[in-house]
Parts: C-alpha cells; structure tokens; sequence
C-alpha cells in the first residue's frame, strides 16, 4: 500500500512514516517545513518528502492519504482530497487499524511526563531482550530513532496525547490505541486552544479508562486528585497505584539522585542514577510498575533505568563556557517549569540558576497560566521572559518576582541581556516547546565572546 502523509515532519507523524515503512508500505509525505533532524531520519528510511501541500502531489496515486492534526480546511492539497472522494485517515486510526490492532499496546497518558516515561519504559523492555515496539513523542537518547515496529510478537508502547486527532475527528488520539495497560502519570489543565476547562479533559481520560479491557491494568499515579475524579466516574479495570504505600514508592535520593525503590513496603531495590527531578522519580516508578505487568523484574527493571540517558530537551545541556552551564529543557506549564527548577536547585545546593521563558505553548499564549508563572520560577536566582506576541500582560506576570525577573520582547536583546547577567559558576535553563529563535546557540555564542 502507497500512503502519503500530510504534516510527516512532525514527532508523531513521523513516527507513523517510520513504522509504515518498516510494515513494508511504501511512504510519502509533505510537510510546510521539511528541515533536519526528522527529515534527515526520514529520508534515511527511504521515504520521499516534499516541500509544501501542492494539490499536484495527488499525481503521486497514493492508496491513503494519512492527515497529521496539523492539517486544517483550506489547505490546498486536502481540499483536494476532499473534492475528488479520495480515501483518507487520521494518524492515530491508521496506526490503531494497521499496527495496534495486533499488538499488546501500552498507552503513557498524562499531563507531563509521557515522553520519558515512554521512553524508560521501551527502555527496560530493550534490555530484558522484548524488542518492543514504540512510538515517543521526542528523541530519546537510548535509541537512535523515536519510532520503531519492533518484534511482532512483543509490546508496543505509545505516548499516549490527549490533544486531538485531526480536523475531522476531535475525540483525543489515545483513544484510538485500545491499550491493554495504559498509565495515568498526571492530570492538569492543558491545551487550552482545544478545551475549554479541566473537566472537558477528564471526559477525555474517562474515555481512555473505558477501553481497557478487565483483563488489563491501569498504572495511576495515587495522589493526583484529578485523576482519583476520573476513575470516580467508572473504572472497569485492575489498578496498580504508584506514589502510595498501597503500590510503588520512592524514597528519599541521595546526593547523587540515586533512591530506593518498594512495593508494597517491601523494598525492590536502589535506583542509582543521576537523573534530577522528583517527577523523573515518579516516571520511572510507573514504568517499572508496567514493565512487571509485561515480565520484567524489578532488579531487571532498576537495572535498565540505571543506564537510562533521558530524552533530548528534559534538563539537557547543551554547552559550558567559561563556567557558565546552558541547559535546554521543554518545560511549558507552571508544573513543569516550577518541577524543573526544584530539580536543579536539588542537585546545585546555593549556584545560581538563570531561568530563560519562552511562554510559546498555544495555552500559555492564551494567558491561562498568567496567574501562576511567577511563582513557578521563584526558585530561581534571575528570571528572562521572552514577552513578544503573548497578548497578555507578561510584566505583570513577573512582578511577583521584583527586581530578580526581566521581560524581554528582542531575541538579540535577550540574549545580551543574560549573557551580562551571567558570571562564572551559574547554570542558565532554557525553558520552551520551540526553537526559542536561536537564543541557544547565540547565548553560547555570546557567552564565549564575554569570557574571551
């Protein structure tokens, strides 16, 4: 079968790209902005990309046209499709009634938290020998790619989305997946462009909660209430709590991050790592708690996480100059932000912290979090914010901070303005879901030329 993918430069439906191929179909795809790494990955998989969504590209014959939730109406080359009746599909009921429908799927649903923990758990099961297959919504650096088919006859496990799944069909994609396990990491307010509150979201979950089978098993996370709402609402599965004396826990880490492991009060064992963050910990119970549903051990479990290198953009540096450590992380919700600092603080004792905001998410741009943002990056010893284009009052925001925050509308003037800020000894975290305008590569640029 011929596919051809509309929005294919995107994590997800990339990933899909890459899975199809793999199936033995034959894969195209275009994209309003084909630029490495994904096209590189892409075409490496001998997948044809183009530039754009020419209605022209219909000449290609494809079979399928496989639509990202990028796509909207008026785009050229679906109003096409839509025109001459030609077969279309979302990305996620392509995957569910192409690959899922076959295999034992594991779905890693939450707030924050899916990417890791999807990659920990494809981890573990990786090096128990499974050779899963899985679909990460970023690029862990266990693997050399974010997507793989895996063994036929071993799990699959997928970043479970809760946005929705195209222009067509606006149910989240998760619920395309059919998991036999699936796990609630976490629950909060998010993607405020597609939900109007938090209770629409919970009808989502609800949903999610519904279609695993009695024989499966959801992996919940014991003390967000949010989640307790939903289950409240009808659960018709076994559940495994984790952050509960009932289930899995984490004790306290030492100076280097690492920390035991129980269930049930009986200690499991010692995950020694040095991975920072009491949510990385709370990530990992859950996969370890999977990967014992799927076989896996919990010495064997502890032992792959032992070796886990993370996924790119959580905490990641990205250069040291003269003393100065810059860090890229994704974090774009109050949560977030304020759970990535606390584990920086964690690790750092007393050195300075510079926390830089890019408030990019189509949430924070609607100023839903406005509230909580400053208080999110107190933990910090200086605050930039990037403050172009929010529509809301970002100064205000920030005034929480007093004289440690600053609101800077200019990349360039952002980028002098940390680097003077910056001295030896300080660890700079960029926070954004984008490409914050370059401001990594040319604070590092600009660092070098203050320390020459």
């Amino acid at each position: 079968m011929h596919l051809h993918i509309l929005g294919i430069c995107g994590t997800f439906m990339g990933g899909i790209a890459a899975i199809a191929r793999a199936a033995g179909h034959r894969v195209t795809g275009c994209d309003a902005n084909v630029y490495p790494p994904m096209s590189t990955q892409l075409e490496t998989s001998g997948i044809e990309l183009i530039e754009g969504y020419g209605a022209d590209q219909l000449a290609l014959g494809a079979d399928v046209y496989v639509v990202g939730n990028v796509i909207t109406r008026g785009n050229a080359l679906m109003e096409e499709i839509l025109d001459r009746g030609l077969p279309y599909v979302s990305g996620p009921q392509w995957l569910s009634d192409n690959v899922l429908c076959a295999r034992r799927v594991v779905a890693v649903a939450g707030t924050h938290g899916k990417t890791t923990t999807t990659a920990m758990l494809a981890w573990i099961l990786e090096r128990a020998g499974l050779a899963p297959g899985f679909l990460i919504g970023g690029a862990p650096l266990n693997f050399a790619v974010s997507a793989r088919l895996g063994d036929a006859r071993a799990p699959f496990v997928i970043e479970a989305d809760e946005y929705d799944t195209a222009f067509f069909d606006k149910r989240s994609k998760f619920v395309h997946y059919r998991p036999r396990i699936a796990v609630l990491n976490n629950l909060e307010f998010d993607h405020a462009d597609i939900f109007p509150d938090l209770a629409a979201i919970e009808t989502q979950f609800h949903h999610l909660v519904r279609i695993v089978p009695r024989s499966g098993r959801l992996v919940v996370n014991a003390r967000d209430s949010n989640l307790a709402r939903v289950l409240e609402r009808g659960c018709y599965t076994p559940v495994e709590a984790f952050d509960s004396p009932l289930g899995w826990e984490a004790g306290e880490p030492d100076a280097r991050g690492s920390f035991e492991v129980s269930f049930r009060g009986a200690v499991v064992g010692t995950l020694a790592w040095d991975i920072l963050g009491r949510h990385n910990q709370l990530n990992a119970l859950a996969a370890i708690a999977v990967a014992r549903a799927l076989g896996v051990d919990g010495a064997s479990a502890l032992q792959a996480l032992a070796s886990f290198r993370n996924v790119k953009r959580r905490l990641e540096t990205i250069g040291e100059v003269a003393g100065v450590t810059v860090y890229d992380d994704f974090a774009h919700h109050p949560s977030a932000i304020a759970t990535t600092i606390a584990g920086l603080r964690r690790k750092l004792g007393r050195a300075r912290i510079v926390a830089v905001l890019e408030p990019r998410s189509n949430t924070m741009k609607l100023g839903v979090w406005q509230h909580a943002l400053g208080e999110s990056l107190a933990n910090a010893d200086r605050v930039f914010c990037h403050g172009a284009g929010a529509g809301w009052d970002v100064c205000g925001a920030m005034a929480v901070l007093g004289d440690k925050a600053a609101v800077i509308g200019d990349i360039d003037s952002l980028v002098e303005a940390i680097a003077l800020a910056s001295r030896r000894g300080d660890h700079v975290v960029i926070m954004s879901n984008g490409g914050f305008g370059g401001l990594h590569r040319k604070l590092l640029e600009r660092l070098g030329k203050k320390m020459a």
